[in-house]
């Protein structure tokens, strides 16, 4: 633990601290945008596959009753 013999010490160091947590903040918010922008091509494909998968049921369905 480190002493303080005044308080421009503390001040300071809790500058340093303030700014050290704001600009991991700043990386969190920039890792999840990256993490959505990866996840957003996965979730078109898989409601692509979804329909397709609706309406080829619904194709063979009709065609088993013609």
């Amino acid at each position: 633990m480190r002493k303080y013999t005044n308080f421009v010490e503390i001040e300071k160091d809790l500058k340093i601290l303030s700014l050290e947590r704001k600009i991991a903040l700043e990386e969190l918010k920039i890792v999840k945008s990256d993490f959505e922008d990866q996840l957003k091509p996965l979730s078109l494909i898989g409601n692509f596959f979804k329909f397709a998968s609706k309406y080829g049921l619904l194709v063979l369905i009709k065609k088993i009753f013609k």
